[in-house]
This record gives C-alpha cells, structure tokens and sequence, in this order.
C-alpha cells in the first residue's frame, strides 16, 4: 500500500513572478530585544543630538537651560516615531495584498496621489491646518490607490502584481506632473509647499501629530486585524476562499489600513520614500512571512530607521539640516537597486 505525504504550504514571501518561493527564516531569539534596544537608542540620539547637543537630563528637569529645546524634540522624536512606524506598516500591508517585493505607497502612487490632494488644498480651497491636510492627503491617497488598482484590473488576468507595479508607476508619474504643474501656477501654494515637500519633521510640534492619531490608530487597528486575512491571501485567492475569506471584502480592508496609514503620514512629514519598501524585506528575513509577526516588527524597525535617518541628517552638514525624506531616500535607494537585481536574477 503506498502512503501519500500531503503538505500545507505556508504563506509566502511576496514575489514578482512566482507565487511561491521558500524563504529562510532565521531564528533569533535576541531580535526582540534588539529591536527595543535600538528604538529606546534611537530615540534618546533624536531627544538630545542635533545643532545644540543637549544633556539627557535636560529631558526631564524644568530647570534645566535646555529644556525647552529637549521638549521640542521629543516632539519631534515621537512624530519621527509614529511616521516612520506607519509609512513600514503600510509597505508591509501593501505587499502581502499584491504579492508584490517592490509594492510601498511611494511606488504605487500613494504618496503622490497625497502630495497633489494637499497642493490641491492649499491651492484652490485654501487650507493651511494640519487637520486639513490629513484629509486631503487621505483623500489623495485613496484615490490614486483605487485609480491604480482600476488600471492594473483593465485587461486579461486581472490585477496581477507586474500590472499593479507598472500601473503604480504610470500613476506615479502622471500624479507628479500634475502638481509640479499646479505649482508653477500658483507662487503662493509652492512656498506653503515646498518644505513639506521634502519630507521633514522640522517646525511641527506635538499638536501636528495629535491631529493624525485618531486616523493613524484606525489605521493600525485594521492592519493587525488584516495580518491573518493576508496570511491566507498569500495562498493564492482560490485557497483563501476556500479557507472561508471574504477576497474583495478582505483585499478592501487591507487598503483602507495602508490608505489610512501611508496617507497620514504623508499628510504629517510630506512624502518620505523607501521606508516601506525597505523595512519589510529586513524584517521578514529574520521572522519570515507570518504578517502578525512581521507587521509589529516592521512597525518597530521603521520607527527605529526614520528616527536615524532624521538625526544623522541633522548633524551630517552642520548648520543646516538635510531633510528625513532626502536621508531615507539616500538609504532606500541603493537597497531598491539590489532588490531589483535580485527579483531579475530569480533570487526572491
């Protein structure tokens, strides 16, 4: 009598081109405390480094000379925190849902489709609050998210991860035309835009950041609710409806997270690149593909990423300052090129 051995294929890492790719998981049992440890790190270097260094006691003393600039940047820090955590949850989310490596808001047309939301506010309805700008950047984001998807589903095949990607790109491309011509029409609207433009955390204090919460908390309440809906969504649409996933019901709530997610930031930093592309793919290296683990790392990591990269930019050309998006970009960009050459060679 023969046996016949069946295995259960595991959730996969997001590929472009094979829906099923083995991918190594390394144990580590001191990743947690790693992690902590270079968040809490991070965040001490944001609160006390910069153009005036500042004692750590200065964080806590009323009566300290440089306590007044401490508060500051630990405004700054938290916000830096918060975003960084966002902009790495949503490319987590946005690659399980399209089975895409290089899927992150920037690439699919998210943050741009935000930018020009906010030129659009501050242009023609005149909006100059933090408030207003989350809305709109929300508003933005959804809609190029949706015009993306509608544009890669046209055709046969559907929505297929190399559609997504182009489509994402053409979108991107069109979006940032759009504005920078809005721009050049309204001298006004360009000086209210250009420093966010850059992507910065510069002159924003914590009421910048209270006015995103409530949607940044929605947002993160959804994608920890989605981590299982993709976990079955990695086997292929087939598998998870025959595991008892609602596909369309599920693939929507899953955008409206990163929606939620990436467009806020957007809205509080301006648009910072390759945060959620890079972070994911650090992050599944080390937990593999289960996205309840991946997504809480990935959020941790990419707090602990945009904090370095706001403070080295702050000390790397003193006096000035060099913007968080120009640091993360210099980082993302040089792990975009490998990445890639890899999924070109067949290596993800």
């Amino acid at each position: 009598m023969t046996v016949h051995t069946v295995r259960v294929a595991e959730p996969d890492t997001p590929t472009l081109g094979a829906d099923r790719v083995a991918t190594p998981v390394r144990r580590r049992g001191w990743l947690p405390f790693a992690v902590l440890a270079a968040l809490a790190g991070a965040a001490v270097l944001s609160a006390t480094v910069g153009s005036t260094p500042v004692a750590l006691e200065a964080l806590w003393q009323g009566d300290h000379p440089d306590h007044g600039i401490a508060a500051a940047r630990l405004d700054r820090t938290a916000l830096g925190a918060a975003v960084g955590a966002a902009l790495a949850l949503a490319g987590a989310l946005l690659q399980g849902l399209t089975r895409n490596p290089v899927a992150d808001p920037g690439l699919l047309g998210i943050n741009s489709g935000a930018s020009l939301a906010v030129v659009v506010s501050i242009s023609v309805l005149g909006v100059s609050t933090t408030v207003g700008y989350v809305w709109a950047a929300l508003l933005g984001a959804a809609a190029a998210g949706l015009l993306v998807h509608t544009v890669a589903a046209v055709g046969p095949g559907g929505a297929t991860p190399v559609k997504i990607a182009v489509s994402g790109a053409a979108v991107t491309a069109a979006v940032t035309s759009l504005t920078s011509a809005l721009l050049l029409m309204d001298r006004a609207a360009m000086t209210s835009f250009r420093f966010w433009s850059v992507g910065t955390f510069g002159g924003r204090d914590w009421s910048v950041l209270s006015a995103g919460l409530p949607f940044l908390a929605v947002g993160v309440v959804l994608a920890f609710a989605g981590a299982r809906l993709l976990d079955a969504l990695a086997l292929g649409d087939d598998v998870a409806r025959g595991l008892g996933a609602r596909v369309r019901r599920d693939r929507a709530v899953v955008g409206l997270a990163a929606v939620l997610l990436a467009g806020t930031a957007t809205a509080l930093a301006g648009p910072i690149a390759f945060v959620g592309l890079v972070v994911p793919h650090v992050v599944r290296a080390y937990t593999g593909p289960r996205h309840g683990v991946l997504l809480l790392w990935s959020a941790l990591v990419g707090a602990v990423l945009v904090l370095l990269a706001d403070t080295v930019g702050r000390v790397i050309a003193p006096p000035s300052e060099v913007q968080v998006g120009v640091m993360a970009a210099l980082v993302g960009l040089p792990f975009f090129l490998v990445l890639v050459r890899r999924i070109r060679g067949g290596g993800l």
